[in-house]
């Protein structure tokens, strides 16, 4: 039972600093090994092509968000030429309306001015008559 045995402190030090010590010479030994080197390169090399990567991807978003900056400029201008355009066609039809209103008026007054003369013309024949 492992209860019974008695370890001394000094001893369970000596085995962790023991196991340390094992720990760091294994880490050294796979330093040292030409695989891990070469493992090293290859991850270092998958890194800097990340790298490479990720910048022209944010160079591409840089230039699609100033493509889309500029079309988005270009429709406002488009649609305030077309507000302008269709304001002016407003006031032409409104224009060309209130005159058609004005000449209906005068004709109006001119139809009801010649039976009013008329009128009046067949007053004095019947006067004179």
């Amino acid at each position: 039972m492992s209860f019974l045995k008695s370890n001394d402190f000094a001893e369970r030090q000596r085995n962790a600093n023991a196991a340390r010590l094992a720990i760091a010479e294994k880490f050294k030994v796979a330093a040292q090994n030409p695989i891990s080197e070469e493992k090293v390169a290859a991850r270092a090399e998958i890194v800097r092509a990340r790298e490479i990567r990720t910048a022209e991807r944010d160079a591409a978003r840089k230039v699609q968000a100033a493509e889309r900056a500029e079309a988005a400029k270009k429709a406002a201008a488009q649609a305030a030429e077309q507000r302008a355009a269709d304001e002016l066609a407003a006031l032409n039809l409104k224009r060309s309306e209130e005159e058609a209103a004005v000449a209906l008026l005068a004709e109006q007054k001119a139809v009801r001015d010649a039976r009013y003369a008329a009128r009046k013309a067949a007053k004095k024949e019947r006067r004179k008559g």
